[in-house]
């Protein structure tokens, strides 16, 4: 059976390439990743802006491991078993989130960034996401926190305090529920309603033109020149 990827591969993957003298397949095994996807991270080419993720402060590796990797290509590197059981029950559902104490401080701070980068999510979403309270979430929301003015945004899987599969599943589940968005362009009017239109204004302008008495000038002298070249010839005639 595949092992599980670690939490933030393409993060993971950064700091792996900045810190050690691993290769791009052993990086590219442990992070479930492409070993030309990781060569593009190398390069410069993927993942830009990404911050490196340690893999051994979110206990992920030991330092053991990577030494033993770097010392032998064709050794892998396998998750390190978490010390504490994920939570959830046999039967598919879903205990109360806990939160180690350790790490309870930091939850405003998880609540702020949730708030900021993805606004979209609701508020039993966060609740979820990070085990808060509703009364928290919108203290924070308006800044009326005790400790609104120390607060910094910080990353809640990074801090450990939910997945970044759990993240994304909400973000996805908040956008997916967002109406789509009514197109306000113009648009090109029907050939039909085009043509009725000019016929329209064309019959104003001529019915304007009549009622404002405009003459016609070269429509007189084209008939006073009928009416004086008749006249002549009746003359001959006589």
């Amino acid at each position: 059976m595949a092992s599980a990827a670690p939490l933030m591969p393409k993060a993971t993957a950064v700091w792996l390439l900045d810190n050690t003298a691993l290769s791009f397949d052993q990086i590219a095994d442990f992070c479930k990743l492409h070993p030309l996807e990781v060569k593009a991270i190398a390069d410069g080419d993927s993942a830009q802006g990404i911050k490196g993720l340690d893999p051994v402060a979110t206990g992920q590796l030991t330092r053991e491991q990577i030494a033993a990797a770097e010392a032998d290509p064709s050794a892998s590197l396998k998750l390190v078993d978490p010390k504490v059981p994920l939570t959830g029950s046999a039967g598919g559902k879903k205990s109360p989130r806990y939160t180690p104490v350790s790490r309870r401080q930091d939850r405003p701070n998880a609540i702020l960034w949730l708030v900021r980068n993805h606004p979209e999510l609701k508020d039993a979403q966060i609740m979820r996401l990070v085990g808060t309270t509703k009364s928290t979430i919108a203290a924070i929301r308006d800044r009326t926190h005790w400790n609104a003015t120390n607060l910094a945004p910080m990353d809640p899987v990074t801090l450990g305090l939910t997945s970044q599969i759990e993240l994304d599943m909400e973000v996805a589940r908040a956008n997916k529920e967002k109406p789509l968005p009514t197109a306000s362009g113009a648009t090109l009017l029907p050939a039909a309603e085009t043509t009725r239109k000019e016929a329209e204004v064309a019959a104003a302008a001529a019915e304007e033109k009549e009622k404002s008495g405009d003459v016609d000038v070269s429509a007189v002298f084209a008939k006073l020149k009928q009416i004086g070249g008749k006249n002549a010839r009746d003359e001959d005639e006589e």
